[in-house]
């Protein structure tokens, strides 16, 4: 049979691009190598680390943060089976509603490893080793990353002892002590975790700074919001060896700038670096397709590669590795094969640390407004100036909001607080649009929310905000 589309891989960006050429009238196929569709972010990433947050988070709140409401007396009992029994449910309903869509859409799906044979051929290689061979007008490799694992540093991965993010979502125990390789996303997401059910916590990170890209202002006050909470984090540190011993793994590390090595012992040791665009095995040498210095597909404007009719889009492309710029590339993309005009506006993808407090961004920081030269003012509202944040207990944090100094344009926001992962969006919804911090101050917002600090912090990057 025929195709309009093969895509290659399934997750966020793949089944979405997959769904939405569907949906505009072109016959499509999916190439899936896992037994159930998503991806990483449905099956090992995203969905179930949510779910630990969130069930960590509420082991954590009735155990130590109800006594000041009036609630005491509350001695929670770990059931961590039961949790992960939950993480894996949730898991289970996202990838069957992908099954749903498929069929909803009546989109061809195919289990095994793809390959490209050139343009407008896919192989698909089975587990028992049949092949087929698709034919099909365009090709789009959405294939995802991998874990990356530590420049210059040999780590064997066992998913027990040393564990990237996927062991680290299913430790059938919690370790007395864990030691985090990385003060990223991903790192400080399933650090808070374990802490949070009773691991001492290291993060061991190799920049100055936790949250690299993120606004400086926010990352020091959230490495001090971490501290507080237990966390040991130790920056500008360059780990030089991860090992296994008799009772589970040490690490070593010296400081970048110079000086001793340090050699600290855990349980078990999550490395969390980063990770790196998925190429394996995809064919695309043989086929032609280049790739950049840092192993991603190249690909114009428009998603294609330098070979006629065939595209990528999502980790295995330029741009942040999120779930979300990923879904808005495979809409694009299935407009433009549909002959409509897809376009995604990079300026304007927000990020979110699931963490409690969370940490949100969209748009640009401090830092990259100043390398650029562009004039700016600040607005800032402290959530302990926020009469709901009060009553909520969730006063540690704040908003603020960068906009250009002779427009009022708002160039960027950035949130550290209890929300701050829904918060975001009327701030990126108004950047797409091109608003300024006066349209946000000037928009009335319920009382009392936590949102109401978003506009306090426009009105003071416009003028002055009113409870400060």
């Amino acid at each position: 049979m025929a195709y309009d589309l093969v895509v290659i891989g399934s997750g966020p960006g793949g089944y979405v691009c997959a769904v939405k050429a569907a949906q505009l009238g072109l016959k499509v196929a999916v190439v899936e190598k896992r037994a159930t569709y998503g991806g990483t972010c449905l099956n090992i990433g995203c969905i179930p680390s949510k779910a630990l947050l969130h069930a960590s988070e509420m082991y954590s709140h009735a155990a130590h943060g109800m006594d000041s409401l009036g609630i005491e007396g509350l001695a929670p009992k770990l059931n961590l089976a039961k949790m992960l029994g939950h993480k894996d449910a949730t898991v289970k309903s996202n990838v069957d509603g992908v099954a749903f869509l498929f069929k909803k859409n009546k989109i061809d799906g195919f289990q095994g490893t793809g390959k490209v044979l050139g343009a407008g051929k896919v192989a698909v290689t089975s587990d028992k080793g049949e092949e087929q061979v698709l034919e099909t007008k365009a090709i789009v490799i959405a294939t995802g990353s991998d874990v990356a694992g530590i420049p210059g540093v040999k780590v064997d991965f066992d998913e027990k002892v040393i564990v990237s993010s996927t062991g680290a979502i299913a430790l059938e125990k919690v370790p007395e002590n864990l030691i985090v390789v990385g003060g990223g996303v991903i790192g400080l997401e399933l650090g808070s975790v374990w802490m949070r059910l009773g691991s001492k916590v290291t993060v061991v990170e190799y920049l100055d700074t936790i949250l690299g890209g993120m606004d400086g202002e926010v990352s020091k006050q959230f490495q001090r919001m971490l501290a507080k909470q237990g966390m040991d984090i130790r920056v500008g540190a360059k780990v030089t060896g991860v090992e296994k011993t008799k009772s589970g793994a040490k690490v070593t590390f010296e400081p970048v700038k110079g000086g001793e090595a340090t050699t600290l012992e855990a349980n078990v040791v999550l490395v969390a670096t980063g990770r790196r665009p998925y190429t394996d095995g995809l064919g695309l040498a043989e086929a032609g397709v280049a790739l950049d210095n840092r192993g991603r597909v190249e690909i114009d404007g428009h998603f294609q590669t330098n070979v006629p009719g065939i595209y990528a889009l999502g980790d295995v492309v330029r741009g942040p590795m999120l779930a979300h710029k990923a879904e808005d590339e495979g809409v694009a993309l299935a407009e433009i094969l549909a002959g409509q005009a897809g376009h995604v506006n990079y300026d304007v993808i927000p990020s979110v640390v699931y963490t409690q407090p969370e940490v949100a961004s969209v748009g640009k920081t401090e830092e990259e407004l100043k390398a650029a030269g562009v004039a700016y003012k600040v607005g800032k509202f402290p959530f302990s100036a926020n009469g709901r944040a009060r009553a909520m207990l969730a006063t540690d944090g704040f908003v603020k909001i960068l906009a250009d100094k002779e427009t009022d344009r708002v160039l960027g926001g950035h949130i550290v607080g209890f929300g701050a992962g829904e918060m975001i969006h009327e701030i990126t919804v108004l950047m797409e649009f091109g608003g300024s911090a006066e349209d946000l101050g000037r928009t009335c917002h319920a009382h009392p929310t936590m949102s109401e600090a978003v506009k306090e912090a426009a009105l003071g990057a416009f003028f002055k905000p009113i409870h400060m």
